[in-house]
């Protein structure tokens, strides 16, 4: 799991810098809500999750939902002397660990007790991922009724082998069957898939890529695997216990997802992500790619309001004895300066369909940019207009064109 960010300590009244409220009327407010949780730790996961037996009394399920209600109260008085504006909430995200390992009573109570302190809009988009083995009818007609519009279903592969080398737990055949849960309950629904498990053919990804889109979900999201230092996967494939992925291996079956998604008629809005139309694109995550605010709960959640980075407590145990003792959870926080926060709106916002705007680019990017159009890295019509859209080559490059232009600053 990685070491939290070096930065400076956060006061514990949960102050924030003056800064941090300038222009705010001008962004948006999202809402990140994490729920540590999960039954069994996952090999490739570096995550901060914890299953039940490595929590006792006071970190546990049980105490989640007073805990969490707690910090939102800190949230929201730190937010006020700030003094930021009154502004509506737009996304509400429930990410883990698994989420719904809680109640669907005690989630829906979480969704409440969000609403009383931090005003939904009228559309807001609330979403919860999910695993299938945790869902059923039921439990999908709670949270409709309370508010949820969205659910993230982590899927990840249809191939049984490929499932235990990730340490998933669910049955890949009952997908379809949650997925129309999940639709009846009027719900959106959005499949996570991974590629570049070890091991894994490229037949196997397509086999999954074609179950999933079978299903006719509203969204699907195709990750690569990222093997991190410190997991069980790292330390198996260092023993030689697993094969290490080739980037070419990578290529391939993204290159692969591209064609069977946009087949299908999914359009891609941003580089790991396809949605049927503009209407079904992750709106919670649009809002971290364009660097609206956003305000993260629970233990290790981050934040980012007006270039202020801030950084809650990991452990569940220490989160809980902050918040016990009164104080806010955040542990650290960063204020970005302006060439930072530059560089990550041109890091973040190119990898998006249609959000980076080339004349905003300082001059010796916008340099780079045409040089990428010429060489069949950005779509040359979207160029003309304009606008940096990567087509399938600058997609796979676009960690590449991120580097030359930021290089440029």
């Amino acid at each position: 799991m990685p070491a939290q960010p070096a930065g400076e300590p956060a006061p514990l009244d949960g102050s924030l810098p003056a800064s941090a409220a300038v222009g705010a009327a001008d962004r948006g407010l999202s809402l990140y809500v994490h729920v540590p949780y999960c039954r069994v730790r996952c090999g490739y996961c570096d995550f901060n999750t914890y299953t039940a037996d490595q929590l006792g009394p006071g970190a546990s399920r049980s105490d989640y939902r007073p805990m969490l209600a707690a910090e939102l109260d800190v949230a929201a008085d730190s937010m006020r002397r700030a003094g930021f504006p009154a502004r509506e909430v737009s996304t509400v995200f429930f990410g883990g660990g698994t989420p719904t390992l809680l109640d669907a009573e005690v989630l829906a109570g979480v969704l409440d007790d969000l609403r009383a302190r931090f005003p939904l809009a009228a559309d807001a988009e609330v979403t919860t991922e999910a695993n299938p083995d945790t869902l059923n009818p039921q439990y999908l007609a709670v949270l409709a009724k309370s508010g949820f519009t969205r659910v993230s279903l982590g899927m990840q592969s249809a191939v049984p082998e490929v499932l235990a080398t990730l340490d998933r737990t669910h049955d890949a055949s009952r997908i379809p069957q949650v997925v129309a849960w999940v639709k009846d309950a009027g719900l959106q629904v959005s499949l996570d898939l991974i590629y570049g498990t070890p091991g894994e053919s490229l037949d196997d990804w397509r086999t999954s890529l074609e179950q999933a889109i079978a299903c006719a979900p509203d969204h699907i999201s195709a990750y690569s695997l990222i093997i991190e230092d410190g997991t069980r996967m790292a330390a198996q494939i260092r023993r030689g216990q697993l094969p290490m992925p080739s980037d070419d291996d990578a290529a391939d079956k993204y290159e692969l997802a591209d064609a069977l998604l946009s087949r299908a008629g999914y359009q891609w809005y941003e580089v790991s992500n396809y949605s049927t139309g503009p209407e079904t694109r992750c709106r919670h995550n649009l809002a971290y790619w364009r660097g609206d605010d956003w305000w993260g709960f629970g233990p290790g959640a981050h934040s980012h309001l007006g270039g202020v980075r801030m950084w809650n407590a990991k452990h569940p145990r220490a989160w809980a004895d902050r918040l016990n003792a009164g104080h806010s959870p955040v542990i650290g926080r960063e204020v970005l300066d302006v060439p930072v926060r530059e560089l990550e709106r041109i890091m973040l916002t190119a990898r998006l369909r249609d959000e980076l705007q080339i004349a905003s680019l300082p001059a010796a990017a916008q340099l780079e940019a045409a040089e990428f159009a010429r060489v069949g890295m950005l779509d040359p019509a979207e160029y003309e207009r304009g606008i940096f859209s990567p087509t399938l080559r600058g997609r796979l490059l676009c960690d590449l064109m991120v580097r030359r232009m930021t290089d440029a600053l």
